[in-house]
């Protein structure tokens, strides 16, 4: 007989449980909130290789979206209601995000697939076996957005000033990005919790090693501007 994954073990302490709910709300919303985009900028691609490589990533989105929603339903939550909360989050970063053209949202695209990815990667190191697993292959199938590394670079060639203005447009969203994640670890106590831990369940981080998770994801959104041709 196998053993369910939504209960026993860490998920018995109920507060350990009330965060793992959040985090998973969380990615939940986050995966829904990308499917939307990306079939909006879909609307908009030159061509149809492009499009073709925006509705993938919107799939792979969506894929990933239903597995946390399922393991929500598995829980015996409301997954919808957990992922409201999260959606003034989200809201926030799209008002302050929004693309003028087709390249800042190419670059939106690719930049906040390559941080949630980091992110949730670096959460899902201290979470129980199963939780981790889950986190972990809902990130598995990213790298969908690699394509807009090519696109970048032959706009830049075409046209240098191009550079300039998409490397600020990256410094924006990875501030953008780094503020609203810091506010939902600041007010999210729950949350917090899962990640800091206790000396009773998993955790491990503490408010400098939560400091160096951010060091370190800026360093790898620094690595990816790079590889587009781009200043972080």
């Amino acid at each position: 007989m196998t053993s369910d994954p939504t209960t026993g073990g860490p998920l018995d302490d109920p507060d350990y449980r009330a965060g793992v709910v959040e985090l998973l709300g969380l990615l939940s919303y986050g995966e829904l909130s990308a499917v939307e985009q990306l079939n909006q900028d879909s609307q908009d691609a030159p061509d149809l290789s492009t499009k073709d490589s925006l509705l993938t990533m919107a799939a792979a989105e969506w894929s990933h979206f239903v597995q946390l929603r399922d393991r929500l339903i598995e829980m015996g939550e409301d997954p919808y209601e957990v992922m409201e909360s999260f959606r003034s989050t989200f809201a926030r970063f799209h008002n302050r995000t929004e693309p003028s053209d087709w390249l800042e949202g190419l670059l939106k695209a690719y930049v906040g697939d390559g941080l949630a990815a980091d992110f949730y990667r670096e959460i899902a190191a201290f979470l129980d076996a199963d939780t981790r697993q889950l986190v972990l292959e809902t990130m598995s199938q990213t790298g969908n957005s690699e394509f807009v590394v090519g696109q970048v670079r032959e706009a830049i060639a075409a046209d240098p000033r191009v550079g300039g203005r998409l490397a600020l447009w990256g410094r924006r969203l990875m501030g953008e990005a780094l503020s609203q994640a810091q506010m939902v670890v600041a007010e999210r106590d729950v949350l917090t919790a899962v990640v800091v831990g206790a000396a009773d369940r998993p955790g491990g981080f503490d408010l400098a090693s939560i400091g160096r998770m951010f060091a370190r994801i800026t360093e790898a959104h620094t690595e990816r501007m790079s590889r587009l041709g781009l200043d972080a």
